[in-house]
């Protein structure tokens, strides 16, 4: 029987175009990407003697080759988490009302919690327009979507709505720490909300509360 006579390359082309054929399954995306990785590598290897300086320099690519691959993985993580923010609702699977989510908020707050302090404080703002008839409650309601209607029925708040909707889709989807001045904010808006309602307005809001109320209408 002959001998079959074939170098490297053309075999790992040859394997290549076999597992392309149709009769093998898809591979999915991360796969592909590990394919493709692993193919690079393999051509790099191919191609060190020849690339001026050597295995220093290939091993020099190797390492630059591997920080881009990591950091690339880790910005699409992040940026797939931040740009579903939008789409993830607002409340959990407990009903609890503004004054509850207040409560917590502030015991998160005193303990330095601050990513959980943002999230009950936003969550104690949906309720209150909720709560005051300013929004329909609307169950999956997003921070996204809590910014646009309640800015649509307050325009003259439509600015710390939306940066509240981002502090609080940064802290849960982002990754991102809270700080107290995010919390502060969100507090701040909070407490206006609250005095802004004719219950609270006529009997235990404090003077201070309502000039500032008069203020922004």
């Amino acid at each position: 029987m002959p001998s079959i006579d074939i170098d490297r390359d053309a075999a790992h082309q040859a394997a290549q175009s076999e597992l392309n054929k149709p009769i093998y399954g898809k591979a999915s995306a991360g796969e592909e990407f590990s394919d493709w990785v692993n193919e690079l590598i393999y051509r790099l290897l191919q191609n060190a003697a020849s690339i001026p300086g050597g295995w220093l320099t290939s091993m020099v690519l190797f390492v630059l080759l591997a920080v881009a691959v990591v950091v690339a993985v880790h910005v699409a993580r992040r940026t797939m988490r931040t740009h579903r923010g939008g789409d993830y609702q607002l409340f959990g699977a407990g009903q609890l009302t503004a004054a509850q989510h207040r409560a917590i908020a502030e015991r998160f707050a005193a303990e330095g919690d601050w990513v959980a302090a943002i999230r009950h404080r936003l969550r104690a703002v949906a309720r209150q327009l909720e709560e005051t008839g300013v929004l329909e409650p609307a169950l999956g309601r997003t921070a996204n979507e809590l910014a646009r209607d309640a800015g649509t029925a307050l325009p003259h708040l439509s600015g710390e709505l939306s940066q509240g909707a981002t502090a609080f889709n940064d802290v849960t989807y982002g990754e991102r720490p809270g700080t107290p001045d995010a919390y502060r904010m969100i507090a701040d808006l909070d407490d206006h909300l609250r005095y802004r309602s004719p219950a609270a307005t006529s009997a235990a809001g404090p003077p201070a509360a309502r000039e500032s109320w008069a203020q922004v209408r």
